[in-house]
């Protein structure tokens, strides 16, 4: 991971921040309104159904997932697709090298 304006700019937004900061804890802040547990879904699924994450962010799917893509395209988060329904988690790894690079660098 390299510090770019493309990480900055997925980061400079208050609802994409908001994401990442529901991913890092979902069982405490994400109810599931597809039926599954957010536990079976982290354990099972690799990640939350964007259902669940445009319910949390109260805007429309089609924002949700640009925002998704924002955050994947700059490495903060992976997914996984299971038939028609993409899951999403925080990149932890990703994620621990941006604070250490910024420590570094910046």
């Amino acid at each position: 991971m390299e510090i770019n304006e493309k990480l900055f700019k997925a980061l400079a937004n208050q609802t994409r921040l908001n994401i990442l900061r529901w991913l890092k804890d979902p069982e405490k802040e994400i109810t599931s309104v597809s039926g599954e547990t957010v536990r079976f879904m982290m354990a099972e699924k690799g990640g939350i159904c964007v259902a669940d994450i445009v319910t949390k962010a109260g805007l429309t799917q089609s924002t949700v997932s640009t925002y998704l893509k924002l955050l994947l395209d700059a490495g903060l988060l992976l997914s996984e697709r299971h038939g028609k329904w993409t899951y999403y988690r925080r990149n932890e790894e990703n994620i621990q090298r941006l604070g250490q690079l910024i420590q570094e660098k910046l």
